[in-house]
């Protein structure tokens, strides 16, 4: 049995009132280390750091599932699986992340042409997500946590369907954290993520 958690970052467990936090971290350490360049700065000042009430709720959820973590956020761009996994770490969060989503331009390029002058981050990140649990058939309960609304619900009105399922936009296993400055830790969001990871 394997349990999934494909989570995204900002607005989720980095909330609102962190962003902004990476900057005086490069400042201070830079301060001290004038010889880095920014391009080698250490993980721990390319990112904001994690609301500490988003990441109690998200450990106690690991714990009571025994879920794993996928990141689908897009953090997955400034940092590779080994660097993502210390920052969450040194975060707090007990487990570390065992993948990441592959990128839509590189698992459907010619649809990235076609969407990329537009802002479909949705699609785009529903059907990475779509793509990862495809290809990982062992995975027998799952949720995607986003402030990116990915419910088959909305997207289903805003993209026409392919005969091929993983071209699909929407997730049915999908929970959202409308609110940037609560994520995870908003009231009923937990309940809503145990209902897709805890057995019959």
């Amino acid at each position: 049995m394997m349990k999934i958690i494909l989570l995204d970052n900002d607005s989720v467990i980095c909330l609102s009132n962190n962003w902004g936090g990476r900057a005086k971290k490069w400042a201070n350490f830079h301060k001290d280390n004038p010889d880095v360049d920014f391009t080698n700065r250490p993980i721990g000042c390319r990112f904001d750091d994690f609301d500490e009430k988003a990441i109690k709720v998200l450990n106690e959820i690991l714990e009571e599932t025994g879920a794993e973590i996928v990141v689908s956020s897009d953090w997955r761009l400034h940092a590779n699986l080994e660097e993502l996994g210390d920052y969450y770490i040194s975060q707090g969060i007990i487990k570390r992340p065992i993948a990441v989503t592959d990128m839509f331009k590189d698992i459907f390029p010619r649809e990235w042409n076609a969407f990329r002058f537009r802002a479909d981050l949705e699609i785009e990140r529903s059907m990475e997500i779509g793509h990862w649990l495809k290809n990982h058939p062992e995975v027998t309960h799952w949720v995607a946590i986003d402030d990116l609304n990915m419910s088959i619900e909305f997207l289903s009105k805003n993209f026409s369907h392919s005969k091929d399922d993983d071209k699909n936009p929407g997730l049915s296993n999908f929970v959202l954290t409308p609110k940037a400055s609560e994520g995870i830790k908003q009231s009923g969001i937990k309940e809503k993520i145990l209902k897709f990871l805890k057995d019959e």
